[in-house]
């Protein structure tokens, strides 16, 4: 067999991308659902729709600092015989009011409006019984005992009526609805103290290898910076989940098991990076699928169509069941596989929907070549074009490089069959910008 024919036996004998990640997801299943205070919700994900339990406004109230008058007063002929208006300037007309009282946002007791009257109100106050508009400040000669309005606004102007913007039993938030600031602002508004939502995943990264140091120095022949475990701890926190990073793991067994076993009680999910290759020195691939007796080893190392890194390792680990993403060393492998693979795995185990970053289709600004029967990951910027749609400009360095991903806003995907893909032609890229 000739090298070509080795190298084309050899990507075959690759498990699709698509069918190695349905077989992961399959296996997981969201966490349990969590009962937790209003202010602890945020960055979680609903386990249950949610129902406004009163209404927003919860009555009729005042939108603007102004007087709270019935609109009849002002622009028709009056009620109970008073006259509606007095002669103004020679260019218009001037209501004049009694102002019998003052209503605040603490207001409570209900009042009744009387013919040919009014009541200053800040915005937020609740509405005398009878008035149905407010007149803003700015439209009177801001008086104290009487005052003169020289605008006629319409009826209901300025008036924020009970339940206009969210009536009671109105369904706030389905199950799976992500939980944004200004969803928990309209929740507290509707009188929801407690929400029940999946809790945020407690993900541990471990980076393995004796030739990693610790940060605040050089690589050296023989040492390399440890820069995954500080990057997939970021990326694990942008996803929303309780991220911890506990450092560095030498190659030894073990090390390695102890470290596992020390870390399953806190963890929802572990991410090492390192050692999913089949060298001499891959200690984590070793490790965690080992045979014993007639059981395969708990984490299974599949050889995938990725591009980078292809090597990737799933399965779980201790009596709880663990689960654990294994993935690639070099960091610009180790990055796209999170965002290919843990990432999912996190949204998922969070009850997130849809476990993937949003894609679109966008026109390729040059010609680039991809490695053939690999799904590649490519760093690229992606821009709106004016009148719609979108372009991608690949960023230099290819998927390996980390400066690229520093600023790249999407990741470009060419399929197993792309070998070229030319400028001009429409291609699918991973928005980077969006954290959900």
């Amino acid at each position: 067999m000739t090298p070509t024919a080795d190298a084309e036996a050899a990507v075959n004998e690759l498990t699709p991308l698509a069918d190695y990640l349905g077989s992961v997801l399959r296996r997981l299943r969201a966490l349990p659902p969590l009962d937790l205070d209003l202010t602890q919700a945020y960055g979680n994900v609903l386990a249950e729709d949610v129902v406004a339990t009163h209404s927003f406004p919860a009555f009729d109230q005042a939108a603007v600092d102004g007087y709270a008058a019935c609109w009849e007063d002002i622009a028709g002929g009056g009620r109970g015989g008073y006259p509606p208006a007095q002669a103004g300037s020679p260019g218009g007309r001037v209501v004049r009011l009694n102002v019998v009282g003052d209503l605040g946002a603490a207001s409570w007791r209900p009042v009744r409006l009387a013919p040919g009257a009014c009541f200053s109100v800040a915005a937020g106050a609740p509405l005398p019984i009878g008035a149905d508009v407010v007149v803003p400040v700015e439209w009177t000669d801001q008086g104290m005992a009487a005052v003169e309005i020289h605008r006629t606004p319409k009826r209901g102007y300025s008036v924020r009526k009970v339940g206009e913007e969210i009536p009671a039993g109105t369904l706030l938030a389905r199950a799976g609805t992500y939980v944004s600031p200004a969803l928990v602002a309209v929740l507290a508004a509707t009188g929801i103290g407690h929400v029940v939502v999946r809790p945020s995943p407690r993900v541990v990264i471990v980076a393995t290898g004796d030739e990693l140091v610790e940060v605040g120095r050089g690589s050296q022949p023989g040492q390399v910076v440890d820069v995954n475990s500080h990057g997939l701890t970021a990326a694990a926190a942008e996803v929303g989940a309780l991220a911890y990073r506990v450092g560095i793991c030498d190659d030894d067994p073990e090390g390695l098991r102890g470290l596992l076993e020390d870390q399953t009680p806190r963890a929802d999910l572990i991410i090492t990076t390192g050692g999913t290759g089949t060298g001499p020195g891959d200690m984590v691939r070793r490790i965690l699928s080992r045979r014993e007796g007639n059981r395969t080893g708990p984490v299974t190392f599949t050889e995938v169509a990725l591009y980078p890194g292809t090597a990737l390792g799933f399965g779980t680990v201790g009596p709880e069941e663990v689960p654990v993403v294994c993935l690639p060393g070099d960091p610009g492998a180790a990055l796209i596989g999170f965002e290919v693979l843990a990432r999912p795995v996190i949204n998922l185990l969070a009850g997130a929907e849809p476990v993937f970053r949003p894609g679109v289709r966008a026109h390729l600004l040059e010609t680039i070549s991809s490695p053939g029967g690999l799904r590649e990951f490519r760093p690229a910027h992606v821009a709106e074009r004016r009148g719609g749609g979108y372009t991608v400009q690949p960023l230099r360095g290819g998927p390996l490089a980390l400066s690229g991903l520093a600023e790249a806003n999407g990741l470009l995907v060419l399929g197993e069959r792309v070998t070229t893909a030319a400028a001009g032609s429409t291609v699918d890229v991973l928005l980077l910008d969006r954290r959900r």
